[in-house]
């Protein structure tokens, strides 16, 4: 009898052992809550400047953030050694100062050597490239030119004023390889003009009236890309097409390559562009430079006498 008193016991103690990892099953799942879902984190440094090269990029710095631009365009090449291939040719210089108030929106002030031209611009990021959330950056940009040359240049003072407006999209593509997209308008207050006569004295059906060698308002479109060699070296391109047709004095688009180094509060570009005045709408609207022609692909030629060496440069503080 004792044996079975032996396995009577041993079954209950099973029997026990079974409850408790059963109990202690159902309590652990019940514990247990559903993983919570990782946030979607923000891409970073699209770009690793707020300029390329001529152009503004979606980047907008963190908030707290000053910023000083210095931007320097030499002459053309035209003269070659003449005036060192425009190194030593009058110049156009670019000093510009911003700051990043709240989160995504920057703002801040420049002056330009052409027509004394000042600036007052801002810049907001609306969206940020966020991986599964939003595949692209787009930001908004906008600036105010107000031409301080003497008085005697102007009639009312809204003659001295422009505008210029510009939609960023921008992809981070890879590591390495960043590419923006920004169609953009300019507004000049005032345009050259020229008198348009038709009709006869004779028969009294005389007329002229005052036209405007150009439209007042300029669309174009802007491509640029980034391809970054090291962390702290990329190469970059830049071009700009004019989109508007006006009656005379049609803009040449601008083609621009260089190479950028940078460091954590600094950016140095190096490069070669068509572009001259810095302003963004007077690029737009009056660029004379034209990069070169191409009538097949197996046809293509350049203008040195258009194209100008530059650089810019960019130093940021927090505080």
């Amino acid at each position: 009898m004792k044996p079975v008193y032996k396995l009577k016991g041993l079954a209950q103690s099973c029997c026990l052992l079974l409850l408790l990892l059963i109990t202690n099953l159902v309590f652990s799942q019940g514990d247990e809550q559903p993983a919570a879902k990782s946030k979607p984190k923000p891409v970073k440094n699209t770009f690793e400047s707020i300029w390329l090269i001529d152009n503004q990029t979606v980047m907008v710095p963190v908030k707290g953030t000053f910023e000083m631009d210095i931007m320097h365009r030499f002459g053309t090449l035209q003269k070659g050694y003449e005036d060192f291939f425009g190194f030593f040719a009058p110049s156009n210089i670019r000093l510009g100062f911003s700051y990043v108030p709240v989160k995504n929106l920057m703002a801040g002030i420049s002056i330009t050597k052409s027509n004394m031209t000042w600036e007052a611009f801002a810049k907001y990021a609306l969206i940020t490239q966020t991986k599964g959330k939003y595949p692209v950056s787009v930001t908004y940009y906008a600036n105010m030119g107000y031409d301080s040359r003497s008085k005697d240049n102007f009639i009312h003072s809204s003659d001295r004023l422009s505008y210029f407006h510009q939609l960023m999209i921008a992809r981070k593509i890879s590591d390495k390889l960043s590419i923006q997209v920004a169609p953009s308008i300019s507004h000049i207050n005032v345009v050259n003009g020229y008198y348009k006569t038709s009709g006869s004295i004779i028969d009294s059906t005389y007329k002229s009236s005052v036209e405007g060698e150009m439209k007042h308002n300029h669309f174009a479109i802007a491509l640029s890309a980034r391809y970054k060699l090291k962390p702290s070296m990329a190469l970059l391109l830049n071009y700009d097409q004019p989109i508007t047709k006006h009656p005379t004095n049609n803009p040449n688009p601008n083609l621009s390559l260089g190479v950028e180094f940078t460091t954590s509060a600094h950016s140095f570009q190096l490069f070669v562009t068509n572009y001259y005045f810095m302003t963004p709408q007077r690029n737009n609207m009056f660029n004379k430079n034209n990069p070169g022609r191409i009538k097949s692909f197996n046809d293509v030629s350049f203008y040195k006498e258009n194209w100008v060496i530059g650089f810019n440069i960019t130093r940021l503080w927090n505080f």
